[in-house]
């Protein structure tokens, strides 16, 4: 999927010339380049709305994490809880920053001042929330953020509540009501010369339904290709559709963490290879992991939003991966893999001039890249039973 390849197509062409230059140093170095910059790459992301249109909630449950969480969780409240911008980290990737902004329209934050005040270049972009209609205030700020030259969405709150309370009338139609609001939401918008306005309809203890997985896709569009990764993993795992497309990103990295191992194999040191190719893969699998939710906070956090007991989301785990993921449990992998005789083999041809070093690496090359899929295979699988038992329990 090209939309993860973050890698240009420069610095592939770099690492080719590198390798047919026999420059195999040169190539892991500036593959290594490539994975270092992912680990820093920054994103952050600006919550603003008037007071008491559950922003806080918002950015809480877009970390995956519950308002009760004493620790970590933005403080809520029906009063304004947010009196200076304040950042509040996502507890997997640091460098994912949700800022959570005071309500426009509070004493100490005007609207026309309102940008200046927050900051508002450090942001990547701004979602604007709002738990009925959108004010004058919402509009105006939207326009000054276009001015800006940076992106805005509308967000329509608490729709969970409107539904609740419409479910009580006997005319009841679901996507009628949701309709009705979405119209009027951009209907109130258009009146105060805001042209094709769009309104996503969310609810921020259900961001699996409603509107939550387009918004998610439109921001993922709109976002530069570096920083659609971390967009794409900070999301809690809420959607079969978000698991897949979390595949695809890590699939799309295999090859080069393939390569890198494939070069360090051609080097003829003993023991060099296997030990890049266990640091290699510990780390990625680690990545897997963590990407698809499977660690025990984000279990507890899914079982607290659906209410599925935690121990019924941990038997749906079927890898061994889940147990443990570490040094030993990749080099007896890795020895299963090889038959007990990759390090001996990768030395012994690496002694070869030219032909040794290329069938080498080919070997790290093709154990490397087919251990990282068959593990990228089964946590993703188990990732999936754990959506689906989640999802089944909330038909």
């Amino acid at each position: 999927m090209d939309e993860f390849e973050t890698i240009t197509e420069e610095e592939v062409q770099d690492i080719r010339e590198a390798l047919e230059n026999n420059s195999l140093a040169t190539a892991a170095e500036k593959i290594q380049d490539y994975f270092n910059q992912l680990d820093h790459i920054t994103l952050n992301i600006a919550i603003t709305g008037e007071s008491g249109s559950g922003k806080s909630t918002f950015v809480n449950a877009f970390r995956g994490i519950g308002d009760d969480d004493e620790i970590n969780s933005a403080p809520t409240g029906v009063v304004e809880t947010t009196m200076e911008p304040k950042s509040y980290s996502h507890p997997k990737y640091p460098n994912v920053q949700l800022w959570d902004l005071p309500g426009i329209g509070t004493p100490n934050f005007k609207a026309d001042t309102y940008l200046q005040d927050v900051e508002f270049k450090r942001y990547d972009f701004f979602i604007i929330i709002a738990s009925e209609r959108f004010r004058s205030s919402n509009v105006q700020l939207a326009m000054e953020i276009q001015k800006m030259k940076k992106r805005f969405y509308f967000v329509r709150s608490k729709i969970d509540e409107n539904i609740r309370a419409e479910k009580r009338k006997k005319t009841f139609d679901h996507d009628n009501t949701l309709k009705t609001i979405r119209d009027d939401c951009i209907k109130g918008l258009q009146e105060q010369d805001l042209t094709s306005p769009t309104v996503f309809l969310i609810s921020s203890f259900d961001l699996g339904g409603y509107d939550f997985p387009l918004l998610e896709e439109t921001m993922e569009k709109e976002l530069p290709k570096h920083k659609r990764h971390a967009l794409l993993f900070s999301l809690p795992n809420m959607t079969l559709k978000i698991n897949e497309k979390k595949k695809a990103a890590l699939q799309a990295d295999i090859w080069k963490m393939a390569l890198l191992s494939g070069t360090v194999a051609a080097i003829p040191i003993p023991g060099l290879s296997v030990a890049v190719d266990v640091t290699i893969l510990v780390k990625e699998i680690s990545r897997y992991y963590m990407a698809f939710g499977l660690d025990d906070d984000s279990l507890r956090n899914l079982s607290d939003r659906t209410e599925v007991p935690f121990e019924e989301l941990k038997s749906v785990l079927n890898s061994p991966l889940n147990k443990e993921i570490s040094a030993d449990v990749v080099i007896k992998l890795l020895t299963k893999a090889a038959g007990g005789g990759l390090m001996l083999l990768e030395y012994l041809v690496s002694n070869i001039p030219f032909f040794g070093s290329v069938a080498a690496g080919g070997i790290s090359f093709g154990t490397t890249y087919s251990m990282l899929n068959s593990c990228l295979n089964e946590l993703a699988n188990d990732s999936q039973n754990v959506l689906m038992r989640a999802l089944q329990s909330e038909v």
